[in-house]
């Protein structure tokens, strides 16, 4: 059973449960978002660890973000906080297969879906920035797109999971299981650190989970139409993310 609150809890309390959590579940990577290698350490399941948020949060305190590759993510947190709040970030780019996961998604999980938009629509970016934008500085299109929208989002909320992996790129290589958000102001889970892609795909493919068609055609990390490429069998899963640019994250989790 989640715990209820009347207000969101001070930094200093969420800061206290995001050192607490990472301790009691064992990270290899040492105290919350510092990051020090402990690989001795027997980490917690994603089960235990989304187990360890519903003991100390409100089920209407947590969101869950999720870009509709898959919805592992929201169908295993939405097993323990039913009716969990999944954020989408409809950044007007996206893949017509991405928005038809997200449709099912809706359909068949017990969570409740808030499509999150940016202040511009790609009409009302292109005026002012000029069209493709994405191209001219993807940074800025990143920014206004997706990183604001769910900065602002997140101001409601005491803590976030996401589907980071360890196994996606080296500046996700040391990603913990709990950690304090700074950027955010909230408590950042990441319960499936340490899975790999292919265990994610196993999973939904067990359970029945919704993907997205994309994951079958060369696609194992989905962003934005414009600025996601199929990779070929054995290249890295985020090459085919703003390709030729040099960029690797969007900012979200930097």
């Amino acid at each position: 059973m989640t715990i209820a609150i009347a207000a969101k809890r001070s930094t200093e309390e969420l800061k206290a449960l995001a050192e607490a959590g990472n301790a009691e579940l064992n990270s290899a990577f040492g105290p919350a978002g510092y990051a020090q290698p402990n690989p001795g350490a027997l980490e917690a399941t994603a089960e235990e660890v989304i187990a360890w948020v519903a003991r100390n949060f409100a089920v209407d305190a947590a969101a869950v973000a999720c870009s509709m590759a898959d919805a592992v993510l929201p169908a295993i947190v939405a097993k323990q906080l039913p009716d969990v709040e999944v954020l989408f970030i409809d950044t007007g780019y996206h893949f017509v297969e991405t928005h038809s996961t997200r449709d099912e998604v809706a359909r068949v999980l017990p969570v409740r879906i808030l499509d999150v938009k940016p202040k511009l629509t790609v009409e009302e970016q292109n005026a002012k920035y000029g069209e493709k934008l994405y191209e001219r500085d993807p940074n800025l299109c990143c920014a206004m797109r997706k990183v604001e929208p769910l900065t602002n989002q997140l101001k409601e909320f005491e803590v976030w999971f996401t589907g980071v992996r360890r196994d996606e790129a080296d500046t996700r290589a040391n990603t913990p299981l709990v950690t304090w958000d700074d950027k955010n102001g909230l408590v950042k889970i990441n319960p499936l650190a340490a899975w790999t892609f292919d265990e994610l795909i196993d999973y939904a493919n067990e359970h029945k989970v919704p993907t997205n068609l994309l994951l079958q055609h060369g696609y194992p990390s989905i962003g934005c139409e414009p600025c996601t490429k199929p990779v070929a069998p054995g290249e890295d899963p985020r090459s085919g993310r703003w390709a030729g640019t040099g960029k690797v994250e969007c900012g979200l989790h930097l």
